[in-house]
């Protein structure tokens, strides 16, 4: 499914710093076919996380996606917003690479910010929009 698609989001919680170990097995288990192969190559790509605290060294996980992108020659679309003015603006955590989300360390029905996933949606129509104009040759 994944080599049929024009654009791969990968999505990550960031543990202690990191991805998660589930994301770390797929990027060793199960891609090797496709990187040997290549069947990625120029596919957009882009990348969210999301940890329990507001800062929580979520960056060392989008760069671990995007180095991931890299490898298997993909092409890597950024957040493309400006920080926020406050943490309640869109973008308020004040990415660049990707999308980066906090929930409190509880439920995360309880803690997730609005803010948090529209800046998500926003990731997703942006590279959305970044797909479309790739496939359609501009």
């Amino acid at each position: 499914m994944l080599e049929k698609a024009d654009a791969i989001i990968f999505g990550s919680p960031t543990y202690n710093g990191m991805v998660s170990a589930r994301f770390k097995q797929f990027m060793e288990d199960s891609t090797g076919p496709a990187f040997v192969e290549q069947k990625w190559r120029n596919k957009i790509a882009a990348g969210f996380t999301n940890s329990g605290a507001e800062h929580g060294d979520k960056l060392n996980s989008l760069m671990t996606m995007n180095l991931f992108a890299a490898q298997h020659a993909m092409i890597w679309v950024n957040l493309g917003l400006l920080s926020g003015k406050t943490r309640n603006d869109l973008n308020g955590i004040g990415s660049w690479l990707g999308a980066m989300a906090q929930s409190d360390n509880a439920s995360l029905d309880g803690t997730r910010k609005i803010e948090d996933l529209n800046t998500a949606k926003y990731l997703g129509h942006h590279v959305a929009e970044i797909t479309k104009q790739f496939c359609n040759g501009r």
